[in-house]
Order: C-alpha cells, then sequence, then structure tokens
C-alpha cells in the first residue's frame, strides 16, 4: 500500500471509527454469536496472493464485528470499564504511525521524558506521596509481578536472581484479591503454598489483626514475611483494605507493601475520595490503571514505586548491544520492569489529561459515583431485592431475594443474569460475596448516562419478575 492509499484508507477507517462512537448503543452489548461461529467463517488456509483492503475490511464488518462485546457500550456494566476517548485514539494512533520503540532514553527520548513528566502529573492527580517515580507497565498483573519480584529481592538481599530462592518466603493478601496476586506468587518463584490469604470483615475488607496473626505464625515457623498486597477496590465488590493498619505492620515486620488499586485508584482524582490513601506513606509501590476509569485505552497501567533503585536491580541486564553513551545521565525504562520493548503509552495518556484536565475528570468520575448511588438507591426501595456490598465508587452488588431458600436464589439469580446478557440490551456479570452469588452492575462507561442506569434497572426489574412469575 502506498501513501496516497494509506490516506484513502486511514480518512475511511477515521469515519468509521467516528460513527462507530456515534451509533455504538445500537449493537447488542455483548456478543450473540456461539462458540466457533466466527473461525467457522474464517478461511483455514491464508491467502496465497494479497487482498484489496476494501475486502478485508467488508470481511471485518461481516464476520469479526458481530463477534465483539463492545466494551463502549452505554449499557456495559459487566466488568470495571476499558475505556477509550476520543483523544486516547488519536494518540494511539499517531503511536502506531510513528511505529516508536522507546526501550531506551536513546531509542526515542521524547518517549521517555514524556513518560517521566506525566507519571508525575499523574502521581498529583492521585495525591500519591511526594518522591513516589512512575513508570507505565502494560497492566496491572504486570505490575503486581514486578512488585512481588522487587519484594523477593529486597527480602533476600538481592541474592534470588543470581542463586535462586534459598528458603521459603511468604505473601500475603485478603481473599477478596485479585486472582493476578496469585498468578504472581507462582510466577515469582514464592510458591503457592507460601501465599497467605487473609480474613476480610463485613465489608470485604482485609482485617489488619489477622493479617498480623499470620505473619506472627509464619516467623515462629521459621518463614519469612516479603511482601503484603493491600487492594484498594476490589474486583469483586470494591472493597477497601485499610491501608494505615497494613502499612503499620508491613513496617514492624520489614514486608514490602505493594498496593493494588487497579480500577478504584482513579478515584482518587477527587479530593474526597483520598480517604483510601490513609496511610500511603508506607506504601513501597502501588499500581492503578488509566485504561479503566481514566479513559485511556488499553494498555497502561501506572506503576509506581518508592524505591526504583530497587526495581531497577531487580530487573537490569546490559549487554554490550544495549549500552549508550548517555546512560549515566538519563532514565532507561527498559530496566524498569518486564519486557525490552516498549510502546509510546505516555502520549494517549498525555493527550487525556490535557484535553480533560483536571476538573473534566474529576466531573467524570463523581457523575459515575452519582449513578452507582442513585442505583443502590432504587435497589434497597425494592423489597424483592438486596443491595450485597458498600458502593464507594461505581459498582453496585445485589441480588433477588424473595426469600426462597439460597440454592434457590442462586439458580434464580443465575437465570436473571443469563437472561439478561442474552437480551443484547444490557451486559453484567457476577461474582460470589461470603458464599452468595451476586450480580454486578458496574457504572463505568464514558458513554453511560443517567437513562441508560435507569433503563438497565427497569430492565433487570421486569426480567426478574418474569422468571418469577413462571
Amino acid at each position: 500500500m502506498d501513501n496516497e492509499a494509506f490516506r484513502k484508507q486511514a480518512h475511511a477507517l477515521v469515519d468509521w471509527i467516528a460513527d462507530y462512537f456515534g451509533k455504538v448503543e445500537s449493537f447488542p452489548v455483548m456478543s450473540q454469536v456461539s462458540p466457533g461461529e466466527v473461525k467457522s467463517k474464517l478461511p483455514v488456509l491464508p491467502p496465497q496472493a494479497g487482498e484489496p483492503m476494501d475486502r478485508i475490511f467488508s470481511d471485518f464488518e461481516e464476520v469479526i464485528l458481530p463477534g465483539v462485546s463492545h466494551w463502549q457500550h452505554p449499557n456495559w456494566h459487566a466488568y470495571f470499564p476499558a475505556n477509550n476517548s476520543p483523544e486516547s485514539v488519536l494518540g494511539e494512533i499517531l503511536t502506531a504511525g510513528m511505529g516508536v520503540q522507546g526501550m531506551s532514553w536513546l531509542t526515542s527520548p521524547a518517549a521517555t521524558e514524556l513518560e517521566d513528566r506525566v507519571m508525575e502529573w499523574v502521581r498529583q492527580l492521585l495525591g500519591l506521596p511526594k518522591g513516589l517515580t512512575g513508570v507505565i507497565q502494560d497492566s496491572a498483573s504486570t505490575s503486581t509481578l514486578a512488585a512481588l519480584l522487587s519484594a523477593r529481592e529486597r527480602a533476600t538481599d538481592f541474592e534470588a536472581n543470581e542463586k535462586g530462592l534459598k528458603k521459603p518466603l511468604t505473601v500475603y493478601a485478603s481473599r477478596e484479591t485479585h486472582s493476578s496476586i496469585e498468578k504472581g506468587v507462582k510466577i515469582a518463584g514464592f510458591g503457592r503454598q507460601n501465599f497467605r490469604m487473609i480474613e476480610t470483615d463485613a465489608a470485604f475488607a482485609m482485617i489488619p489483626a489477622k493479617l498480623e496473626e499470620a505473619i506472627l505464625r509464619d516467623r515462629e515457623a521459621g518463614l519469612q514475611p516479603a511482601a503484603v498486597v493491600a487492594t484498594l477496590g476490589t474486583t469483586s465488590s470494591t472493597a477497601v483494605d485499610p491501608l494505615r493498619p497494613i502499612g503499620e505492620i508491613c513496617a514492624r515486620y520489614g514486608a514490602w507493601l505493594h498496593v493494588d488499586a487497579a480500577y478504584a485508584g482513579t478515584a482518587a482524582v477527587c479530593p474526597e475520595n483520598r480517604w483510601i490513601l490513609d496511610g500511603a506513606e508506607y506504601l513501597d509501590s502501588f499500581v492503578f490503571n488509566p485504561h479503566k476509569w481514566m479513559m485511556t485505552n488499553f494498555d497502561c497501567s501506572a506503576y509506581f514505586v518508592k524505591d526504583p533503585g530497587a526495581l531497577i536491580r531487580t530487573f537490569e541486564i546490559h549487554p554490550e548491544y544495549l549500552k549508550t553513551g548517555v546512560d549515566p545521565y538519563v532514565k532507561n525504562f527498559r530496566d524498569w520492569g518486564l519486557p525490552l520493548g516498549r510502546r509510546f503509552r505516555a502520549l494517549k495518556l498525555w493527550f487525556v489529561i490535557r484535553s480533560y484536565g483536571v476538573e473534566g475528570l474529576q466531573a467524570f468520575v463523581r457523575e459515575h459515583q452519582r449513578l452507582a448511588r442513585l442505583l443502590k438507591g432504587w435497589i434497597e426501595e425494592d423489597p424483592r431485592f438486596n443491595v450485597l456490598a458498600p458502593v464507594p465508587f461505581g459498582l453496585v452488588c445485589f441480588r433477588w431475594n424473595d426469600g426462597r431458600s439460597e440454592d434457590a436464589l442462586t439458580e434464580f439469580n443465575r437465570e436473571l443474569l443469563n437472561r439478561l446478557n442474552a437480551s443484547g440490551a444490557v451486559g453484567l456479570s457476577h461474582t460470589v460475596l461470603d458464599g452468595t452469588f451476586s450480580l454486578r452492575l458496574v457504572v463505568g462507561s464514558r458513554l453511560t448516562e443517567e437513562r441508560h442506569v435507569r433503563r438497565a434497572w427497569e430492565l433487570i426489574r421486569k426480567t426478574a419478575a418474569e422468571i418469577a412469575s413462571v
């Protein structure tokens, strides 16, 4: 494809994206295809000769698009958002067009220095403590793995990278923690049997006293506590672990404190939400995802560390072919995480922050919190439904409860979820809270308005009544 052909196709593609933004509400929220349906329409063999872009794009619309679940749909309430925005998409287009590889300062000075500056902006946006230094990773899972590896190295005086683990190290998180923590524990070599899931309270937050008990038991058994992961906004219910008492415990026993705020961290752009960060001076690392609730399309995970030296010492490696004459004077972010290659993710985040400003981001978060509280109130007014967890952010956990047995309620609410998602009009998900099957409705899409939340609630009530009448 020459430049003129590219120009023509690119204009058409941008027009399609703009139209998509305007009409995404007309699509089914969840894809309605059956397993294997998309694949069955794709040739088994690759084409021998090149095909025209018009034909390729036609197949995209006819074969691929029906198999897409529309995360940007205003009625997408299933999972925490993976928002984009026009500004972010434009930044991503530029990034793809330039094809920047930002593994070191020399390979793209602007990519490194913009990331450095933007991450300082983000630190200020959230009100995180001064002295934290940020780097962009691809996901919170990767950021957490970086934290666990750093904790492993600090606990072994950086000998694990050289000699492997010589004695067991233990890691602690609440039983409501994200599955990526357990995965990271396995990958980092701690071993799943050395991962402790701590009991939670009535609000599904970690109980600090139970954490300290577990640490003391392990120390008495000759084990070394290496890391604690506190969650601000758990996936199931957005529970907030109490950071200050957890941090004090970590300080007493020398454990690395990593804070997973993948979804809810964005809430701290509003000063009234910064209660979640009380005790942040104790943290060693912190992650949240602008690609969730800050309108920066996937992937863009903001990872902050108190001691960049520990992070760099954990990951750095210097083959001759990567050395440059400016290395002593600059940051080479290839040494701040797992991959060597790095995308220019800071550009789209820069576009979003500059376009919305602090006030725009705050208004966005506050409106979603308002809508979630509004839904919570509607649910509480209906005696046939229960709210099952606090609603500090944009997630509401609830179920139908007309007094039938627990097994029957689980079956009823599962059927309710399946019918709602099959309708194409709304998308929800589920979890289990303290043994109770719960529906999850997240208010998080950039395009969601009060009318969408009201319509979702009306549909939930109508569908539940239909099931109950059978």
